[in-house]
This record gives C-alpha cells, structure tokens and sequence, in this order.
C-alpha cells in the first residue's frame, strides 16, 4: 500500500467554521500569516515539507518520527517551534542546513494552501481522512491499538471504507466511547 500524505490545517478549518457560525467572512488564511510560529501548527506542516524535498525515505523517516513525538511517548512535541523540529530533522539523518533554509521557502506554505484547499473542496473536515483510489473518503477517530492488533485494525478500516461505499458514518456512542479499549 502506497500513502501519499496531505495536508490539512485543523487550525484554518476552525477558522472557517467559526466564522460561518458566527455569519462572518474573513479571506485569512494561516498559511499566509507572516510568523508560521504564530499557528498551532503550521511550523509542523511546513518542516514535513521541507523534508519531503529531501526525498521520499527520508520524508517517511521524518513523518513517521514526527507523528510518534507528538502523539505518542511521554509529551508532545510543539508543532509550532523550529528547533524541536530541526532537532528531529536531524535525529532521522537530514540536511538539517537544507532542511532549515527550506523552512524559509514560501513556496512549501503555498503547496500547503493548495492542499488545503484541495481537501475542502472534496468536503474533507478532519484528519486523518483517507482518500481511496476508487474515490470513496473516510475520516476515523481511533486510538492506538495493542501493537499485536495495529495491522488487522487497520486492515479492518481500509477493507470496510474502501470497498463499502454505502456506508455513510459509524460512530459509537460517548462517553464511555472506548469501552474497554483501555482497560
């Protein structure tokens, strides 16, 4: 299976909403804020980019060691301040002297945008959201799993979403939504 990771910015999207609840319009736009350290985010959007550019083994390295930091272990790390995030860069074997002039590149937060932008107009609201060959698209809200049932969970959502296009939501009740699954 091949992934092709996009991005989506949670932040821009709450944004929006908030202003469509509120009967407002605003055309601002976070991958166009002059200090991407201002955002949630943002900062983390743009070093996987950069280290997208530095080829796809070192990108999945990155992305990989990058999600795991900040959803996984013992803390989280900040998507919105460079060092930690050169300090990784490094930790997984990139230039981090490329890696670091690419964070400057306003061309990585114009592809940003353009994803963005590109998974809004298929009506995507969350992450992660896959998005099948045959065009069906699935958001999940899941927590990790035992190490021993991550394939065949996975394998599970991919047979269901990918090759079930009648199904249109599965959502368990809440609370007490994971019952069971961290005991």
């Amino acid at each position: 299976m091949e992934i092709t990771w996009r991005n989506f910015s949670l932040e821009q999207n709450a944004f929006t909403l908030k202003q469509k609840s509120e009967g407002t319009e605003s055309d601002w736009k976070v991958w166009e804020q002059e200090d991407p350290t201002q955002g949630r985010s943002l900062m983390g959007q743009i070093a996987a980019e950069a280290a997208r550019r530095q080829g796809p083994e070192l990108y999945d390295k990155f992305h990989l060691a990058l999600l795991t930091a900040r959803h996984g272990g013992d803390g989280r790390i900040a998507l919105n301040e460079e060092e930690p995030l050169v300090d990784l860069a490094q930790q997984v074997g990139l230039d981090t002297a490329k890696f670091r002039e690419d964070l400057r590149d306003p061309a990585l937060r114009k592809s940003i945008g353009a994803d963005h932008e590109d998974a809004v107009s298929q009506s995507i609201f969350g992450t992660p959201t896959f998005v099948f060959e045959n065009g069906n698209a699935a958001f999940i809200k899941a927590f990790i799993p035992p190490q021993d049932d991550a394939v065949a969970e996975f394998e599970h959502f991919i047979a269901l979403m990918d090759h079930r296009s009648y199904i249109g939501e599965i959502k368990r009740p809440q609370p007490p939504w994971p019952k069971g699954a961290l005991d």
